[in-house]
């Protein structure tokens, strides 16, 4: 009987760990077949969870509320953002070509929900030379691990937030992921 128990357990930890070299090389060579799959797992399993605390007060994740760039939706994207002066930063693991931040920097702008708070940011790309001060050394390391060099300031922009009724929960997206 133990030893069945300790046969299941170990092989538990062996795909846990394969799964998680599986992620880390994924990340690292921005495989897009790869990426695609963790995109997915985040859409349908993450974000769903994510959504329902992220950008309230105590929250551990942030929300930003972005509009379609070509169906006009209205969507709500976790994401995870870090203080950056006045402004904020969001390292971006899948590059800067996700759906969520394309229809950001379409729009131009968006509403962003941090610790229960509403602002209205811009977005700026920026370089992982002024980024990488503003992350702590764990979250450094894990931005070297997942060898990422895309970064985000959303800075703040001056005026009152949008109306945030008809928003759309994007599924589709994290910092990673992207909704239309």
């Amino acid at each position: 009987m133990w030893t069945w128990i300790l046969w299941v357990v170990g092989a538990l930890l062996v795909l846990g760990l394969a799964a998680f070299v599986a992620l880390v090389l994924v990340m690292r060579t921005k495989n897009r077949r790869g990426l695609a799959v963790v995109r997915r797992f985040n859409r349908r399993v993450t974000n769903r969870r994510t959504l329902r605390d992220a950008g309230k007060a105590g929250s551990s994740n942030d929300l930003i509320r972005h509009v379609g760039r070509r169906s006009g939706a209205r969507y709500a994207t976790p994401i995870g953002v870090y203080p950056m002066d006045d402004d904020f930063l969001v390292y971006l693991p899948y590059g800067a070509g996700v759906d969520w931040l394309r229809n950001v920097r379409a729009a131009g702008s968006a509403e962003l929900l941090v610790d229960g708070q509403t602002y209205v940011v811009t977005p700026e790309i920026v370089e992982p030379a002024e980024a990488l001060p503003y992350l702590s050394a764990a979250d450094r390391r894990v931005a070297r691990l997942f060898k990422v060099t895309d970064f985000l300031a959303l800075r703040r922009a001056p005026g009152g937030a949008a109306d945030a009724e008809g928003v759309e929960s994007a599924t589709g997206s994290t910092s990673a992921g992207g909704a239309e």
